[in-house]
């Protein structure tokens, strides 16, 4: 494990008041007690999932967007509008904030901790804060709001925001720290740009996959993404569904607690996508072609194995492509461990049976949500061999993402 040097230390105050300034080592200084109970500067450990905050660099983002006419609206927006300055073009839906737990826990609503002027930009100094905090060797950043720019009501402008997106983080965030990786995102509402986007950034060494964002009212088994699919295996390059929260589709929309919207958005969206990928034959048309499922948690897999098993097996007309149960596939794809329900130990275990987590879990933190989970959280699973837990925490993800991360991880440049 390699540490970023020349960071001021942080006092920690024996009771916490987290706000939106609170510094990220004293909301984690606690997982400190981890590191030095379990060894885990000695293990390799990948944080599979965790985020930024796209929002507080927006009017940079509008600045990246290529069409002339879409970025003035965009600046337009910001100038005549303050109000909107972090969401102009965006399609944020604003009762989603309510993950800030009615204002309990602001910490993630804008990473607003003091970060003293340096070479880089401030994301990647509160990055370094998280990894070094959790002892992480490398941490695969995703946006936050941006998981739900499939749900954007203009096409058009969801892929210029993707790509605006994916311009500015590798050029500024990425390749400051070879710690810090990415899976991009894709402009899946436009294949064509999607294409572009693989072949544009796969070879970018902290670039180690390619993301589609669950939250989205489109078939991820049409015809028009197979080239997408085939280019992706042909690369070698894994893609993630990255699950996301809404509150305005025709089941969510019924429901009038935050926690109802959070415990089934992020689960649905990849029911759908799976149940699709798996009923269509992709696995078999695809079958080098490594996937994985993000930030769903685990407790709805056993249920689709058994349900789609055994639909499968009345009306096997219905998916000919396939050349063994469903559940068969499952266990060949990729899950993030984040968040991992641990409410029944007994389940819990059942879930890691089914799925052979000790082969198809990566370890997941989600940082900086309210409802992150340290590394600690794996090494004390008590049905988990030692060699098991090695695999979650960094092996598999060794494994599904190759060369990209060698081990010992690089220093800081």
């Amino acid at each position: 494990m390699t540490t970023s040097t020349n960071q001021p230390a942080v006092a920690v105050h024996p009771v916490q008041e987290i706000t939106t300034t609170t510094d990220s080592r004293e909301i984690l200084a606690n997982a400190r007690r981890d590191t030095e109970q379990f060894g885990l500067r000695k293990t390799l450990i990948v944080d599979v999932d965790s985020h930024h905050v796209e929002l507080d660099s927006w009017p940079d983002i509008i600045a990246a967007i290529d069409d002339p006419v879409l970025r003035d609206y965009g600046k337009q927006i910001m100038r005549n509008w303050p109000e909107a300055h972090h969401l102009a073009l965006s399609a944020h839906m604003p009762g989603l904030t309510f993950q800030d737990v009615a204002g309990r826990i602001p910490h993630q609503t804008s990473l607003a901790e003091y970060v003293p002027p340096g070479q880089f930009h401030r994301d990647v100094t509160l990055v370094q804060r998280a990894m070094d905090s959790m002892a992480i060797d490398y941490q695969i950043v995703f946006p936050q709001p941006m998981l739900e720019i499939g749900l954007h009501p203009v096409p058009e402008f969801a892929t210029a925001l993707m790509l605006a997106y994916n311009k500015w983080f590798t050029s500024t965030i990425l390749g400051k720290d070879p710690r810090i990786k990415t899976m991009l995102g894709l402009p899946f509402e436009n294949p064509d740009a999607s294409l572009d986007t693989i072949r544009t950034y796969h070879d970018h060494p902290d670039v180690i996959g390619f993301l589609v964002t669950s939250q989205r009212h489109i078939g991820v088994h049409q015809n028009q993404y197979i080239p997408v699919y085939a280019e992706l295996e042909r690369l070698g390059m894994p893609m993630g569904f990255h699950a996301g929260p809404t509150w305005g589709d025709t089941m969510t929309s019924t429901m009038n607690r935050f926690t109802g919207v959070h415990a089934m958005s992020f689960v649905t969206c990849n029911m759908t996508h799976m149940t699709n990928w798996l009923l269509n034959g992709i696995p078999t048309r695809f079958p080098d072609l490594k996937v994985i499922w993000i930030e769903s948690g685990l407790a709805w897999l056993p249920f689709m194995m058994q349900r789609l098993d055994h639909e499968y097996i009345l009306r096997t007309s219905d998916a000919p492509l396939l050349e063994k149960l469903p559940s068969q596939y499952m266990r060949e794809m990729f899950y993030t461990s984040q968040p991992l329900e641990v409410t029944d130990f007994n389940l819990l275990q059942s879930t890691f049976k089914a799925i052979d987590a000790e082969n198809t879990l990566m370890y997941s933190s989600d940082w900086p949500h309210w409802d992150f989970d340290l590394p600690g959280r794996i090494m004390r699973l008590p049905f988990v061999s030692e060699q098991g837990k090695r695999n979650i925490l960094g092996e598999t993800a060794r494994k599904v993402f190759g060369s990209k991360l060698a081990w010992p991880a690089a220093a800081p440049v």
